[in-house]
């Protein structure tokens, strides 16, 4: 057996007292408590919507801040919609059961109102009838191609304001669209409604 040098004899002469120690002042102690209560669990109570509770809910469509918000439990739809800002002035609210209560991890769907584009079906709009002004809402592109002083970049740019804002609330809109201003305008006014 290799002989240690005198300083590290005495070093791990030390540290074994000092676990010898260590372990005598545990073991007097009584090890671990006897009898102490384990420490407290945390309570976690999953919230269903109870009577003092709260739901998340949900909030889509045509609403000023669309996202999820958490209200009282026996909150109304009305109430949820309110806290999304409000409804936006395309919303159909007559389509949303205000009264209903919301359901915790349930979405409240805002819907547009429909536009006549939308009411005929998906690309199904009426043929233009000579000397009836044609539909802003449900004009194909070829009909509004067809209109004086419209070609086909200005009726697509029409199309593309339409789906953007959800349908042409009156004539004067014609007057966001790029490539028509009033001389335009004025031209089309009878040739074309909503």
């Amino acid at each position: 057996m290799p002989e240690l040098p005198p300083q590290r004899l005495a070093a791990a002469g030390l540290a074994l007292l000092a676990v010898l120690v260590l372990g005598g002042w545990y073991l007097s102690r009584g090890g671990p408590a006897q009898g102490a209560a384990p420490p407290a669990a945390i309570r976690v109570e999953e919230d269903r919507g109870g009577a003092s509770g709260k739901v998340v809910v949900h909030v889509a469509g045509a609403v000023r801040e669309p996202g999820v918000y958490r209200m009282p439990a026996g909150s109304r739809v009305d109430d949820a919609v309110g806290r999304a800002g409000g409804a936006t002035s395309r919303a159909d609210l007559t389509q949303v059961n205000l009264a209903a209560e919301v359901e915790d991890g349930r979405q409240v769907l805002v819907p547009m109102r429909i536009t006549a584009a939308a009411a005929g079906g998906a690309g199904a709009a009426a043929p233009a009838t000579p000397g009836v002004p044609l539909n802003l809402n449900t004009a194909t592109l070829e009909q509004l191609d067809e209109l004086d002083g419209i070609g086909p970049t200005t009726a697509q740019s029409i199309l593309d304001y339409r789906e953007e804002q959800g349908g042409f609330g009156s004539v004067d809109e014609l007057n966001q669209v790029p490539g028509i201003g009033d001389v335009r305008l004025a031209s089309l006014r009878e040739q074309v409604r909503v």
